[in-house]
């Protein structure tokens, strides 16, 4: 029920999508459904997208191919689920009598920052953040690893403009009561699942 106000073409486009259906599905009732998915990720995320950006980054920065991970806005904060959870609820949408329309959500949301922390964090590696706005760096603090040659004090994480949107969206967070309620869906992972999943393929992959 919240209104509309799509911050991007990619936004727009999808809006299309979503009116186009409804339009076909209340015209010529066509079996036609409309899921709005929250940000929802996996190991097989493109690897320009933020949360495998800072996944594939770490692995890197832990390997020694790579001193930092460069990003954009620290302060933004997603909704993040894991996509096993949303391909089942897409699944369940269509096993529905009545077509209708959908949100599927955590409700939960974390800032890109805290993001990377837990990245690192999972291999046991403390990150402390200084400095704000395109200044602001991130740097070991403690290094509790010792497969890891990070020194206290070294800088991997650093922000650029480059990496700022134009029309930035800074929260996101969804409702998905309704497929609570209806469909008895929930998530089955959590943020720490989903990023242990991520870290892990892109360990694999780096040692292949």
């Amino acid at each position: 029920s919240t209104p509309f106000y799509p911050r991007s073409p990619y936004g727009v486009a999808k809006l299309y999508a979503y009116w186009i259906t409804k339009n076909y599905r209340e015209a010529y009732g066509i079996y036609a459904v409309n899921g709005i998915l929250f940000n929802h990720e996996s190991p097989r995320r493109g690897e320009t997208f933020v949360t495998r950006k800072i996944t594939r980054g770490v692995v890197r920065v832990l390997k020694g191919f790579q001193e930092n991970i460069v990003l954009g806005n620290l302060d933004s904060k997603r909704d993040w689920g894991h996509a096993k959870d949303y391909v089942r609820g897409m699944w369940m949408t269509l096993q529905t009598e009545k077509a209708e329309d959908w949100v599927f959500s955590t409700g939960i949301t974390t800032s890109i920052r805290d993001f990377v922390k837990m990245c690192f964090n999972y291999f046991g590696i403390e990150i402390n953040f200084k400095g704000e706005g395109i200044n602001e760096i991130g740097l070991v603090k403690k290094c509790n690893n010792k497969l890891y040659n990070l020194r206290e004090g070294s800088k991997v994480v650093i922000v650029s403009k480059k990496y700022f949107r134009p029309a930035e969206v800074d929260l996101l967070i969804g409702d998905s009561s309704k497929a609570k309620k209806i469909l008895k869906w929930k998530p089955e992972f959590n943020l720490n699942s989903l990023v242990k999943d991520m870290l892990e393929n892109d360990i694999e992959k780096i040692n292949s």
